[in-house]
Order: structure tokens, then sequence, then C-alpha cells
């Protein structure tokens, strides 16, 4: 039996119509009222109290414009007086915020954008990919030092299963999607955003980390029968070795599973001596690979 990725959120993730309500400045009643309307996703209590997640909610919010005047009743970061007014802007003060190790204020932009309605994968690409851009231009530079990025990764990682949280918990019968980094490589950043972006898309998306060897890639084929499996491959120690091993898998599964590569490791030349449904160079390439894959399932 397949098992599911989609992690139900427990009672203690849930929000009450009374938080929704006065975080959002309309009646209770109002809030029960779309509760059993099914205008927002309500789960109930053995005792029949509505309890709403907050990635259901999140969709909701975003769909019909409300705004959201109290967000530290949901959790979220306060509102602040100064919110970029451009990605481009958003980018610059993020590389500043991960140089400076302020988790607080990268928190706050990431949010204050995703509640703009940014999509993630645009967030990743415009915002994330370009801070970490300016950070590797200011070391070549010497003006960073290597523990301020590694820092700065470990901050966006934190940052990034925060949004995770706003997400609609994925359809049951929504198609799986599994992925990672190959074997040799340690960077996790790809990969959490490659979850989060195929999530936004409708996918029952999970990373399964990184430095993985293609045998445990396998197991994890025949184990949950995912319609895609991505690579983010920023780093390959032995490219003449990884393609024989990665066409191997290909050869086994690449008939019904989408194998979606991306990431700077994977060079022209290596490109074409393996075979792959996609390959995809931005964030928001991959999100378009997935809305065409999601319709054709």
């Amino acid at each position: 039996m397949t098992r599911s990725f989609a992690k139900r959120p427990s009672m203690k993730e849930l929000l009450t119509p009374k938080q929704v309500a006065q975080a959002i400045q309309v009646s209770e009643s109002s809030v029960k009222r779309w509760c059993d309307k099914g205008v927002i996703p309500t789960r109930y209590t053995a005792g029949g109290h509505r309890r709403i997640p907050l990635g259901g909610l999140m969709d909701f919010l975003k769909a019909k414009n409300f705004a959201i005047v109290e967000p530290e009743l949901l959790g979220l970061p306060p509102v602040r007086a100064a919110t970029p007014q451009t990605v481009g802007q958003a980018a610059v003060l993020l590389s500043e915020a991960l140089l400076r190790g302020d988790e607080q204020q990268c928190r706050q932009i990431i949010v204050d954008l995703y509640l703009a309605e940014h999509s993630v994968a645009s967030l990743c690409d415009q915002v994330m990919g370009q801070a970490f851009h300016m950070i590797g231009d200011r070391w070549e530079c010497g003006e960073a030092e290597v523990y301020q990025e590694r820092r700065g990764c470990e901050i966006a990682l934190r940052v990034l299963h925060e949004i995770r949280r706003y997400l609609p918990v994925p359809d049951r019968e929504a198609p799986i999607a599994i992925g990672g980094s190959p074997e040799g490589d340690l960077y996790k950043l790809s990969t959490t955003m490659a979850e989060l972006v195929l999530r936004d898309a409708g996918w029952r998306a999970t990373s399964l980390g990184n430095n993985l060897p293609f045998r445990t890639l396998a197991a994890a084929i025949e184990e949950h029968h995912p319609r895609i499996l991505w690579l983010s491959c920023s780093h390959i120690e032995h490219p003449s070795r990884f393609a024989d091993s990665y066409s191997e898998l290909y050869d086994n599964y690449g008939m019904d599973v989408a194998f979606v590569l991306g990431g700077r490791a994977l060079t022209d030349l290596l490109r074409k001596r393996i075979k792959y449904a996609a390959y995809c160079d931005t964030m928001q390439h991959l999100e378009s690979c997935a809305q065409a894959l999601l319709a054709n399932t």
C-alpha cells in the first residue's frame, strides 16, 4: 500500500473561529457561517467545535483579498510599517538581513510578500535566489564571510519551513511528488524550495533531503509510486558515475515517473548523456511544469 505523505494538522495547529474573526476584523458568526458552508476548510473536535487549519485559511484570505489586521492572532509576524514595494527591493533587504543573521527580519520580508499574493516560486527565484546571488558576489569581493552565507542558508531554511505552514494541506487524491539532492550534494535549500513550489501547485510533495544515493531513491519510488521525481543538483562529485547511476534509475522507472531535474551542476555536457521529462532552471519553470503535468494527470 502506498503511504501518503500528506500530513494532517493536529488540533494544536488549528485556529478557532474567534481567533480568525478577531484577526480579520469580522464577526465570529460570519466565520462560523463560512465554515458551515464549506467556504473555509474546517475540522471538528470530538465535541463538535469548529477548528480551522492555517493553510486553508490563508488560501481563503488570499482568494477573497481579506486584510489580516491582527496577524499575531494567527501566529504570523506583526504588520510592518515599511514593507518592500518590489521584489527587487526585497532581495536587497533580505541579503542584508541574512548577512546580519537577522532571522526575524528575514521572516518578515518573506511572509509580507507571501501575504501580498506573490507565489512561492517567485519568492524563491526573485527574492531568496537573488539575495544569495548578491551574497555570493559580496563574498567574491571579500565583503562577506563563509560563515555568514552558511548561517544565511540555515535561516532561509527555517523561513521556508514557516511558509510551509501557510500552504493548504494537499488533497488526499493529489498526485505524489518526491525528490531531493543526489549523493555528494549537501545543499538543502533548493530541494526545500522545490517541495514548497510543488505543494503550492497542488501536489503532495515531500523532499527526501540531500546526499541521497540512487539506491535509496529507487526504494522511495517503489514504496510511494510518485508521479514526479525531482533532483536538485547543486554539486556532483563524479559526473560520469552520476550519469551511469542516474541512467539506471531512469531506465527502471522513467516510463512511469516524470524525472524533473534542475541545478547548476547539470552542465550541458552532462545533460546530453541522460534522459529526463523536464529540466527546470528556475522555480517558476518548475511551477509551470508541475501545473502542466497536473492538468494531464
